[in-house]
């Protein structure tokens, strides 16, 4: 579970994370200095009101001035009904702030994600990753929308009530305000000890999402060796350490505003003791009295709002450090700041001195060289661990050679934009990936240049056409989440399609056969024979049956080149493509001699 502790809380506030945020407003400044207005505007009319309430005592209600109390009354109304309006366009604005800095962020975070190497994603779980362009960014909308702007409210309330009570009576402002020094201490004590829970119930969050997340996937599993209630009895405790962490937060909470309301009163119990008192000597009216029983009871308002923003800040902070430690890294693999263009590709492939490594020196490839020309086929096979599926990674840069040279056509690849060079290579992985969707868009993606009758082509080309017509809805035919509702066959002849129906120059074919069955193998293999014509192919097989036909296989062993050559002189040189062979079709040789020794015995 360490894995998941960066979900705990780092700092409370971060002046350079809160720069960074608000820079996200710029954009919207305009609206931002609008609704601020609408704020202070909005503050002063709340405390306006016991004010008025006081003018209306003193002034009509006392000397029974009717007219007078009638026109306090509609100056109250007209007021009550201009807040409501500030509070519906406040609201609005301050939503559609929000709204937009938002999805600027999560488009920002996911271009990012788009750029990222392979590397990084080796070594971040995909389902961080989605937790940061969702769960993340949409905390910090409470605080676009409802904490920058808002806050302003609740200070300018307290200001406005200060303002309104020191002009009224200094005296009975002093002996309220007394109160706060116990105020600011519960508040200290609440944010302390509310920060500390709050910690504790991201960090068992974190537990909780992980397990679901890989029990879930890993379902199958847990039914095949039935630990189904094994995984119910750990999630069982996991989810108990999540409640009663959560009802720990609670308890702070339920504390706090009871405190806060305790305080209220005592305030409150303070201003009828001195202020009735001198409104019975004739020093203080009854007006003033009941106006700053109402100042007390609308300044904790926003006080405990204001605690309510700083567990909003909190989330907010935490949120955005994941946020920007994502947006903040450097895993991409850079395009050369002048790049040779590649408009038109022969199909020639040379590998120069080839070192990589996935980390540190501990290297994968060493030293590979070797030459593929315009339209040949190319096949690679070694045990797992040889090096193969590098070679692939490295020649469409998924990662970047630690030494040597790549070149297509003669240029190297590294003088040239990732997404030129892409545009001329296909690949078809073994681990068949589609998108939720119908089966003509998993095999355009969305390309608008590749017409109906192109994927048509390319269908019929692979043999996918047959099983996609007896489908319902033909290419319309909805396609679930991973192809869930198709065969592992009828997926790979999908991704076949998929790669040719971009034209591409090179072809890559990464163990493209090894899920299919026998007679699927057979279609593809033909539809191969004819679609690879013209094309420069690269194919990493088990299957040595698949790959005799290459003009050139090349063996690879702990990261080298061992052996280059067809097949029938690596089977005559009895090196390691021999005994790969040898181990791959031992029970049809131990037939063969069999049946010769059987032969020969009974002649």
């Amino acid at each position: 579970m360490a894995m998941h502790d960066d979900e705990i809380l780092g700092k409370a506030y971060d002046a350079s994370l809160m720069r960074r945020l608000l820079s996200y407003l710029k954009p919207y400044r305009t609206y931002v200095v609008a609704a601020i207005v609408l704020n202070i505007l909005f503050a002063a009319m709340g405390p306006l009101r016991p004010y008025l309430t006081k003018i209306a005592i003193d002034d009509y209600i006392i000397p029974g001035d009717h007219t007078g109390l009638m026109m306090i009354i509609g100056i109250l109304f007209g007021l009550l009904i201009l807040q409501g309006f500030l509070q519906y366009v406040m609201s609005l604005v301050t939503e559609w702030i929000g709204q937009k800095a938002i999805f600027d962020l999560r488009m920002q975070v996911f271009k990012h994600l788009q750029k990222l190497s392979l590397r990084f994603f080796d070594k971040n779980p995909i389902g961080r990753l989605v937790t940061r362009t969702t769960n993340d960014v949409e905390s910090l909308n409470d605080m676009f929308s409802s904490g920058v702007v808002t806050i302003f409210s609740d200070i300018f309330v307290i200001f406005w009530i200060l303002i309104f009570m020191f002009f009224m009576s200094w005296e009975l402002s002093l002996v309220t305000l007394t109160v706060l020094p116990f105020l600011f201490y519960a508040t200290w004590v609440f944010r302390r000890k509310a920060r500390d829970a709050y910690r504790q119930v991201r960090k068992h969050l974190a537990r909780l999402n992980a397990f679901l997340q890989e029990h879930i996937s890993g379902t199958i599993v847990l039914q095949i060796f039935s630990r189904e209630k094994k995984a119910r009895e750990q999630f069982e405790r996991i989810n108990s350490e999540y409640r009663d962490a959560y009802m720990h937060s609670i308890f702070y909470h339920a504390v706090f505003y009871p405190v806060v309301e305790l305080i209220s009163a005592v305030a409150i119990g303070l201003i009828i003791w001195y202020g009735g008192g001198n409104v019975v000597q004739g020093a203080l009216t009854i007006g003033i009295l009941i106006s700053f029983i109402q100042y007390t009871e609308m300044f904790f308002r926003p006080i405990r709002d204001l605690a309510e923003k700083y567990n909003i800040m909190q989330t907010a902070m935490a949120s955005s450090e994941r946020i920007f430690k994502l947006l903040d890294d450097t895993s991409i693999i850079p395009d050369p700041g002048t790049s040779v263009p590649l408009d038109t590709v022969e199909g020639e492939v040379e590998y120069r001195n080839v070192w990589f490594a996935y980390n540190s020196d501990e290297y994968v490839l060493r030293d590979v060289s070797f030459h593929v020309n315009p339209g040949e086929t190319v096949a690679l096979v070694g045990a797992t661990g040889a090096g193969k599926t590098s070679i692939i990674n490295l020649m469409t840069r998924f990662y970047d050679i630690r030494k040597g040279e790549i070149l297509v056509d003669g240029i190297d690849i590294r003088s040239v934009r990732k997404a030129d060079l892409r545009n001329h290579i296909a690949i078809v992985l073994q681990d068949v990936f589609l998108f939720s969707g119908d089966i003509k868009n998993n095999i355009t993606l969305g390309d608008d240049s590749i017409t109906m009758d192109r994927v048509r082509e390319v269908c019929a080309a692979v043999g996918a056409d047959k099983f996609i017509e007896r489908l319902p809805n033909g290419y319309d035919e909805s396609v679930k989440e991973r192809g869930a509702t198709l065969s592992v066959g009828q997926k790979q002849l999908l991704s076949f399609a998929r790669a040719l129906a971009v034209d591409p120059k090179i072809l890559i074919l990464d163990e493209a056969t090894s899920s299919v069955d026998t007679e699927t193998e057979i279609l593809i293999q033909k539809a191969i024979q004819r679609l690879l014509k013209g094309r420069t192919s690269i194919v990493i097989a088990h299957r040595l049956s698949t790959i005799q036909r290459a003009d050139k296989i090349i063996v690879m062993h702990k990261g080298r080149i061992r052996e280059i050559g067809k097949h029938h002189e690596l089977l005559a040189q009895q090196g390691i493509y021999y005994r790969l062979y040898q181990l791959q079709y031992k029970d049809q040789i131990e037939a063969q001699t069999n049946g010769v020794v059987e032969k020969n015995s009974s002649l």
